[in-house]
């Protein structure tokens, strides 16, 4: 019988929903493969076509300008840090920049460096002018208030991690979700990377929802490759 869901397949209609309730799971191939009796190899391409559809989902949810309030911040993804060398731009890691609006979505991408050049395009791409934004006290901020942008800082430097409702907790919050969740891959390569990053994202955002509801939605309407 032709599986409705995903094209191309051998795998029968229920053990395609099978691997989708330990991919919503977040559950690592390698046991999902145990659990199910399928190919390791067969659950890695699935989760890897459901990555795929999770990351256009999330690509629409956040292909727009939005007003409101904000947090924008930068961490680093990647090795261990190599020794002599510290903070922003630190050997061996992936730079990636992220902007939550509080009480909406995330949006974080990988960035070539955390330069204003390539930081400033991002948010005017995501913020409308007019919008308040909080950072911390990163010089590549510089400008937001000429941008047109409410802006405050806090400084990290100084002790300083929240006065009032001027925090970053919120996009920090999803660094220290995202890192620990990447942790358990044991290492995603560079090309890799981007892709898990919003997968991250994604799961991040629909994290107080049904998750399998939600991606059988929308497999349902437009069945996968």
């Amino acid at each position: 019988m032709k599986n409705k869901y995903l094209k191309h397949t051998h795998l029968s209609e229920r053990q395609f929903l099978g691997i989708l309730a330990y991919w919503c799971q977040d559950l690592i191939a390698l046991d999902a493969a145990s659990l199910l009796k399928i190919n390791r190899n067969t659950i890695n391409r699935i989760y890897g076509i459901l990555r795929e559809r999770a990351c256009a989902l999330s690509i629409a949810e956040s292909d727009h300008i939005e007003d409101g309030v904000f947090e924008c911040d930068e961490s680093y993804f990647g090795a261990h840090r190599v020794r002599g060398k510290r903070g922003r731009g630190a050997l061996g890691k992936t730079p990636v920049f992220g902007i939550l609006k509080r009480g909406g979505l995330v949006f974080v991408t990988v960035v070539r460096n955390c330069s204003k050049n390539n930081i400033l395009p991002i948010i005017k791409g995501h913020v409308l002018t007019g919008s308040t934004i909080h950072t911390d006290g990163w010089r590549s901020y510089d400008g937001l208030i000429v941008n047109g942008y409410d802006h405050y800082r806090i400084h990290h430097h100084e002790n300083e991690f929240a006065r009032g409702k001027n925090h970053v907790n919120g996009i920090e919050s999803f660094w220290s979700y995202a890192k620990r969740r990447l942790a358990k891959f044991n290492g995603i390569n560079g090309t890799a990377f981007p892709i898990h990053l919003k997968e991250c994202e994604f799961r991040f955002n629909h994290r107080k929802e049904d998750l399998y509801s939600y991606m059988l939605s929308s497999i349902t309407k437009a069945p996968l490759i």
